[in-house]
């Protein structure tokens, strides 16, 4: 007897060790004949067991032991499977900070044997291949704005709902690469408790990190439900050879007082001002410690959980600027460990000034300090529509002169280019990046007016046609340059959202997708598609190296609202051997100067066929007003 008892112990203790070296936050190894607790906490922490993820009281609640500076365990030895359990230090319970799977509305972690949530076949799904970074396309999706509206779709404003055939369907016709989910782990904003009556929310109120969000799944209270569920959305993507990346919200949580971070380590977590004060560079009242070991570590081990646990294949970083640059960078070297091919960017700013040096944060002018992670190019953007703090303020697709010089650094990737005078770019007047796949290029995200209203308020006398053709331009920029293309969806079928700038807790009819524009403008789907498929078939376009770009990239003299570029000597092996691109944003035909030769039509006032559409022959072109022109040799 004393003999198994010693071999248990030996055995629990190599568990724990060999837990430890993997997952230095696993707060919870359940067995079927024992579960092992652990919090970081400088408080002895109490544990209590739950019948029900909420409502009733405690079966049962016991003081955890020291077993090291902060750090605390105990061990229950039976099968808990199917209980809740909270730790409370004082300041109210919590899940902990690393919960991986709760009850209702995630006030309390729950006790499963996480084999149980893996679909049929999950051991075989695997990430779909990716050659180049270059070759993504990424297609930025809320799960409830995607599903909501769509036809026959039977799992609306669920995780299953983008599983479904129709849905699948439309990402693969589309060629998009990569789905950007919306924040999808568990937020604080929705009642789970209410799907009758259901909030809408973007995402950005983390409550717990590394558990799917109750509100998408068919059933809240089940706590394998969500996880079994979220895994199938992934599932269905890989097996239509999409990439699934996620968006993550490390930078703040949805409150302090109430956060999991400060009902588990008081104060830790989060920034503060010397006088004491929390600092504020999220804009949502706090933001976290990136810099601080544990909240490091935290952020570490939470992207590999992802990608081992769900099978992400990519992370989005919300407010990037907050972060700091060493964080960030071994997150990258994390995930270098697991694939290479796996993708990170962030938004390469914070909302307000943080309490860090900014000579340490992920922003954006500290890009080529983080090679291998990527962050938005506002420049392109701002280019193309306009300035984000002035909705009615127009640029390049409304007529009005003088952002030539940005569209042109989008062009290139952002990278330095002799024919880019980054003195009429802005910004810090320099490149940020040395690597065109550190740059996002795009028009329209979820924050902001999406792409038809910011149209509708910038472009004087805008027409039904003029709305379709400046649509069609604007990501023809997008798709065309050297950069990460990044598309909103819904743009493909013209989406707005009735002109809200931050629709983040609009309703539902405010930010479902119009499938109907489907059928009433088809030629502005089948032109996204088209768009698409001209970048996946010319590597001339996706060249994801500087000097390739340098050598076989160069401008023609551009006019007002007229950029044109060159791709020549068969670039990146492209089977065209040279490559003419006209944008031409002006409400009329312009005349460009052209090397002489003869070439073929490839696109051409709202057309695209790679076959042809025509020949033209000489050292001047005409192109129509508000469209792109493609013409190769």
């Amino acid at each position: 007897m004393h003999i198994r008892r010693l071999l248990v112990v030996l055995l629990t203790t190599i568990i724990l060790q060999t837990a430890q070296a993997q997952h230095f936050f696993d707060e919870l190894i359940y067995q079927p004949h024992q579960s092992i607790f652990t919090l970081h906490t400088p408080q002895q922490p109490t544990l209590r067991l739950y019948a029900a993820g909420e409502g009733g009281k405690p079966l049962q609640q016991f003081k955890m032991k020291a077993v090291g500076k902060n750090l605390w365990r105990l061990t229950l030895s039976r099968n808990l499977q199917g209980k809740f359990y909270t730790f409370d230090i004082g300041h109210g319970e919590t899940p902990g900070v690393f919960a991986k799977a709760v009850g209702v509305n995630g006030k309390r972690a729950a006790i499963i044997d996480m084999t149980t949530t893996n679909p049929d076949g999950w051991e075989n799904d695997s990430r779909p291949a990716l050659t180049s970074t270059a070759d993504q396309v990424i297609y930025e999706l809320h799960v409830r704005d995607f599903t909501h509206n769509m036809p026959h779709n039977r799992y609306p404003d669920k995780f299953l709902g983008v599983t479904d055939s129709t849905a699948i369907a439309h990402l693969k016709q589309l060629g998009v690469t990569a789905v950007h989910l919306l924040p999808s782990f568990d937020f604080a904003s929705i009642d789970e408790t209410k799907p009758q009556f259901p909030a809408y929310n973007w995402g950005y109120d983390p409550q717990n990190y590394n558990v799917p969000e109750g509100s998408y799944a068919t059933n809240a209270y089940e706590p394998a439900t969500r996880i079994k569920e979220f895994k199938q959305m992934v599932q269905a993507l890989h097996r239509a050879g999409i990439r699934v990346i996620l968006d993550v919200v490390y930078n703040h949580t949805a409150d302090i007082q109430n956060s999991n971070f400060q009902r588990t380590y008081p104060d830790y977590y989060y920034r503060k001002h010397a006088d004491g004060t929390y600092s504020n560079g999220s804009g949502c009242g706090n933001e976290t410690a990136s810099e601080k070991s544990l909240m490091q570590a935290f952020m570490i081990e939470s992207v590999n959980y992802w990608v081992k646990e769900y099978h992400i294949d990519g992370f989005r970083f919300d407010l990037m600027g907050v972060h700091d640059i060493t964080t960030m960078n071994k997150i990258r070297a994390a995930l270098d460990k697991i694939d290479p091919t796996m993708f990170i960017y962030g938004e390469g700013w914070s909302a307000g000034q943080c309490a860090y040096p900014s000579h340490l944060l992920a922003i954006k002018a500290h890009m080529k300090q983080m090679p291998g992670i990527a962050a938005f190019s506002d420049e392109l953007r701002d280019g193309l529509r306009g300035p984000f703090y002035d909705d009615k303020q127009g640029a390049f697709l409304a007529g009005l002169p003088g952002a030539e010089e940005r569209i042109k650094f989008g062009i290139v990737g952002g990278i330095a280019h002799p024919q880019v005078n980054m003195q009429q770019v802005g910004g810090d007047y320099l490149p940020w990046n040395n690597n065109p796949m550190q740059f996002i290029s795009y028009v329209s995200c979820h924050d902001d007016m999406c792409l038809v209203d910011r149209l509708r308020a910038s472009v004087s006398n805008l027409t039904p046609e003029m709305l379709v053709r400046l649509d069609c331009l604007a990501q023809s920029v997008v798709m065309l340059s050297q950069g990460i293309p990044f598309i909103l969806s819904g743009e493909e079928m013209l989406r707005d959202k009735q002109g809200v700038h931050n629709s983040y807790n609009s309703p539902i009819e405010i930010n479902a997708l119009p499938w109907q524009n489907l059928q009433r403008y088809p030629q502005v789907f089948n032109y996204y598609q088209r768009l698409i498929a001209l970048r996946h078939h010319h590597p001339a376009f996706r060249l994801g190296n500087a000097d390739l770009i340098r050598q076989h990239l160069s401008f023609l003299p551009t006019q007002p609202n007229l950029v044109g570029f060159m791709l020549s000597g068969h670039a990146g092996g492209d089977t065209w051997k040279n490559i003419i691109v006209i944008f031409n944003a002006n409400n009329e035909a312009r005349d460009v100067h052209i090397p002489q030769g003869r070439y073929t039509i490839a696109a051409c006032d709202g057309e695209i066929n790679e076959t042809g559409l025509g020949t033209v022959e000489g050292n001047h072109v005409l192109i129509d007003a508000q469209s792109m022109l493609v013409l190769h040799q």
